[in-house]
């Protein structure tokens, strides 16, 4: 049995650019080796924007070394970046970003929702790639909604979009360096949650809205994130209140972390060279 190991809560809140007001659920500055392969979650509204023809977001800025997973609940997201990757994505659908090797990317509030304006909501995960992937050749991967298969919990519990990893039989779209499990969970209140999976991974189950309990005595609120230990392989939870969950699972990676702004990589030394690839353009060049 998985049981709780602790409750995250946010480090704070800050804008990325203009259009992103997000809290800092982790990062590997804190909590590195509980978490690993996922390095940063920002979680994102909700928000309310206005109807506008400004450009809201954050402009150009490199990454190297990790993956970016924007997950969008309400609202739309635009990307693009250098490797000629890129698209608008609305509620429901999923970017999967790999800045492996170097890239240099972009990302605004998509024109169809600035233009209508509304409730804005999306997290935006950073997952570690081992380091014999790290300057692997850079990826894109827009996965829509459609895409996104959908598995019954059992016992009348709710539903699960598998977006990475595997339900039983449903298997999600996205491609991951590493074994690793991303779930949107929605979920009745009243239930009681069963569910395997492999020991020695890392859990952790953020709540969007709602609330989930654990033992009858931990409870999980709202931009809370319960991070269980890694040893058995079943995890078991109350769901206190009509909740909509994301779950994260994966094997750890056991490798050194150095991070510098956008880059992580294994090295002080391959930090140093992401730094001079950078300011040598080696990154590349977003195309107009």
């Amino acid at each position: 049995m998985k049981k709780l190991a602790f409750i995250k809560r946010s480090n704070g809140s800050h804008w990325v650019g203009d259009g992103f007001p997000v809290q800092s659920i982790f990062s590997y500055s804190d909590i590195a080796e509980e978490m690993s392969p996922f390095l940063l979650m920002d979680y994102a509204g909700p928000t309310n924007f206005p109807p506008t023809t400004r450009k809201l977001g954050v402009g150009q800025h490199p990454h190297r070394g990790f993956e970016t997973v924007t997950i969008v609940y309400e609202g739309g997201v635009t990307h693009r970046d250098s490797s000629g990757g890129g698209g608008s994505i609305r509620a429901g659908e999923v970017q999967w970003m790999t800045a492996a090797s170097g890239v240099i990317h972009e990302e605004y509030h998509s024109p169809e929702f600035a233009a209508q304006g509304g409730a804005f909501e999306m997290v935006q995960l950073w997952v570690n790639l081992p380091a014999k992937d790290k300057m692997a050749p850079p990826a894109y991967q827009g996965i829509t909604a459609e895409q996104i298969p959908v598995a019954v919990v059992p016992g009348g519990a709710g539903t699960a979009r598998i977006i990475a990893g595997r339900y039983g039989d449903v298997v999600g779209p996205a491609h991951t360096f590493t074994p690793m499990n991303v779930w949107d969970l929605r979920l009745k209140a009243g239930r009681q949650v069963s569910l395997d999976l492999s020991a020695g991974t890392t859990t952790a189950l953020f709540v969007l809205r709602g609330a989930i309990e654990f033992d009858r005595l931990h409870t999980v609120r709202a931009a809370e994130l319960a991070v269980m230990e890694r040893a058995g392989s079943h995890l078991e939870f109350a769901v206190s209140e009509d909740a909509r969950l994301l779950l994260l699972n994966g094997e750890p990676l056991h490798e050194p972390i150095v991070g510098y702004g956008p880059f992580v990589m294994n090295t002080r030394e391959e930090i140093a060279q992401a730094i001079d690839d950078f300011n040598r353009g080696r990154f590349g060049l977003i195309r107009q």
